[in-house]
């Protein structure tokens, strides 16, 4: 009997699995995700997994004309392949993160009669997630009510690295390992003032980024931290005492994990504008900030640095639980069991 696990696409899909997948030891685990996106880069050289799979998949919902058929047809076949692997693997649960990724994998579960639980990262539920909600056994998000489980799934180094803000000494600007140019174009214009102020700056410029980016700072004498991606960004973020970001759902609750206050730049070109709302799930509660790229102000964000950081930082550990991995895991062994 196994456990399958499906979704990805990106890093904040795979964030989640990766989470969830740790508070499984010792259980059978296969992963099925698609051939496009980073779901290979992230999982097929993954021990934890008994075997994983890459199916032929892309996006249905961004093609239009022949390009929609294409991928319906390229869906249909990878939902036959899809329900050989679950019956290969005797997949007791069916785990999904979303994303074009868990289409195939999820549509086979619910074909085979096995039992599919959706977690959901965002506050706009995606277009797969939401056409699947009614069939799911259990339905996880931690923006709804409902759900029966509120935790997010957020690896447990964030929540051991947290601590109380109470001034600004070291500002980080996060725009994923892609890079963000919004958020780049806004650190490099608050470098000056920041070095001025002795506040330090950690950068996440995006790797095609890096050496652009840095000789900047090196032109303007200004020794800051710049990197694309890392494995050390818990450390990072753990040094920072403001933040300023993208809203992705994993980035979010890591930020607020680590009770980091965060200005947040959503994506604007996000499915369904799920960025912002996700944003504004923390905003309306009091503990971080939005801001449209269009409408970026340097001086105003100055000004946040004086704000009653404090305030937010606390707030975050008393809204932020730990334990959302765990959780999940010990829903899915309930299958097991069964």
């Amino acid at each position: 009997m196994s456990i399958v696990m499906t979704g990805g696409g990106t890093g904040g899909h795979l964030a989640i699995v990766k989470a969830v997948k740790e508070q499984l030891k010792g259980e059978e685990l296969v992963y099925i995700g698609s051939t496009i996106g980073q779901d290979r880069a992230w999982f097929e050289e993954d021990k934890d997994f008994t075997a994983t799979y890459f199916l032929e998949t892309r996006g249905v919902v961004n093609q239009k004309g022949a390009g929609k058929l294409k991928s319906l047809w390229m869906m249909l076949l990878a939902v036959i392949k899809a329900r050989r692997l679950l019956k290969k693997h005797d997949a007791t649960v069916v785990f999904s993160v979303g994303g074009f990724s868990s289409a195939a994998t999820a549509f086979a579960a619910k074909s085979a009669g096995i039992p599919l639980v959706i977690h959901e990262q965002n506050a706009a539920l995606g277009s797969l997630n939401k056409l699947l909600r009614p069939y799911a056994v259990a339905f996880l998000s931690s923006y709804l009510e409902e759900s029966p489980i509120q935790e997010y799934p957020v690896k447990e180094i964030f929540f051991e690295k947290a601590r109380l803000r109470k001034r600004v000494e070291t500002v980080i600007f996060l725009g994923g390992s892609q890079g963000a140019k919004a958020i780049n174009t806004l650190a490099l214009e608050l470098a000056p003032k920041l070095k001025e102020k002795g506040i330090k700056i950690i950068h996440q410029a995006g790797e095609k980024n890096v050496d652009a980016v840095r000789q900047v700072y090196e032109k303007e004498g200004i020794d800051a931290e710049v990197f694309g991606f890392t494995t050390r960004l818990a450390e990072y973020m753990s040094e920072a005492d403001f933040a300023i970001a993208r809203a992705g759902a994993s980035t979010l609750w890591e930020l607020s994990a680590m009770a980091l206050p965060t200005l947040f730049i959503p994506y604007p070109y996000a499915a369904s504008d799920h960025q912002y709302y996700n944003a504004q799930f923390l905003v309306e509660k009091g503990l971080a900030w939005v801001m449209r790229e269009d409408a970026l102000n340097a001086e105003k964000v100055l000004a946040l640095l004086d704000e009653d950081l404090e305030a937010k930082s606390r707030g975050l550990m008393e809204t932020i639980q730990r334990g959302g991995s765990k959780k999940i895991a010990e829903l899915l062994k309930k299958y097991i069991k069964t």
